[in-house]
């Protein structure tokens, strides 16, 4: 999957509130991270409620807007995704 610049919503905050492993709970993400969620859900055949859910279920400490946001981040950026986690990666300047 890939998201090009031109296609993404403006950055504000929404807030949603999904339910959990059976609890309410409201996530509060920019609108561009909510769309790639929405993306990475409908090609894993999911909503977003249930892929929210595994990355719950998967982040330990973690809080869990930035879990998201890392699973967004390591799903559409290249360098992350696991065939390249080994290529050289440039310096972050």
């Amino acid at each position: 999957m890939s998201l090009s610049a031109g296609v993404l919503p403006d950055g504000g905050l929404l807030k949603r509130s999904l339910v959990i492993a059976g609890h309410r709970t409201s996530v509060s993400l920019e609108a561009a991270f909510w769309e790639a969620l929405r993306q990475l859900a409908l090609a894993r055949g999911l909503s977003v409620q249930a892929l929210v859910g595994r990355i719950d279920a998967d982040r330990g400490e973690q809080n869990l807007s930035s879990a998201i946001r890392v699973f967004v981040l390591k799903a559409v950026w290249p360098s992350e995704r696991p065939e390249r986690a080994t290529a050289e990666r440039p310096p972050l300047d």
